[in-house]
């Protein structure tokens, strides 16, 4: 039995789950989603505990078990937190500046600024020129987002100069006068 999969989904006060076939919609205060459950996994919802369950052994649904528990707890946090992700400007003149919660344009040292919109369910926000914050309900698409903003500029190794993730650490190399 894997060991995510078996695990419990603890439905917080606010958020209506309804499961038909394999078809599970989850609804709470921030918005909705819903997830199609693979072939031979299931779920069940008793007294405010929800459970992933699957009906064999085989390989290919033991695999998908722990992956299935992991979306459907995942749109369950979601719809009553919500995820975000913040990214980080380094670089003179690299600013970011919001035009909206839905867009944005980046100086990112190109000839001309880059503009960023927003797909349906994220928003923006830029406390400072250099911290861009991506916020929704979906995980996979705040992540997807976020990646996306990150791929237009990544940070090099020689300066540190891109766009980064709070949380990440860039190794740099010594140029060529540090021999």
């Amino acid at each position: 039995m894997s060991r995510i999969g078996k695990a419990p989904i603890a439905v917080p006060s606010g958020v209506d789950i309804n499961i038909s076939g394999a078809d599970v919609a989850v609804k709470g205060p921030k918005g909705e989603l819903s997830h199609t459950l693979p072939a031979g996994i299931g779920a069940e919802i008793e007294e405010g505990i929800l459970t992933v369950t699957r009906s064999d052994e085989e390989r290919t649904t033991r695999a998908l078990h722990g992956l299935s528990r992991s979306l459907v707890n995942n749109m369950v946090l979601g719809v009553s937190e919500g995820f975000s992700k913040e990214l980080t400007i380094v670089g003179v003149g690299y600013r970011a500046t919001a035009k909206g919660k839905n867009s944005m344009e980046l100086a990112l040292g190109f000839s001309h600024s880059v503009s960023v919109s927003a797909p349906d369910g994220i928003e923006f926000e830029v406390p400072e020129p250099t911290k861009i914050k991506v916020i929704g309900i979906d995980k996979q698409l705040v992540g997807q987002v976020a990646a996306n903003i990150r791929a237009y500029r990544k940070p090099e190794p020689y300066k540190g100069k891109g766009i980064r993730y709070a949380d990440e650490h860039v190794v740099r190399k010594a140029g060529k006068a540090a021999k």
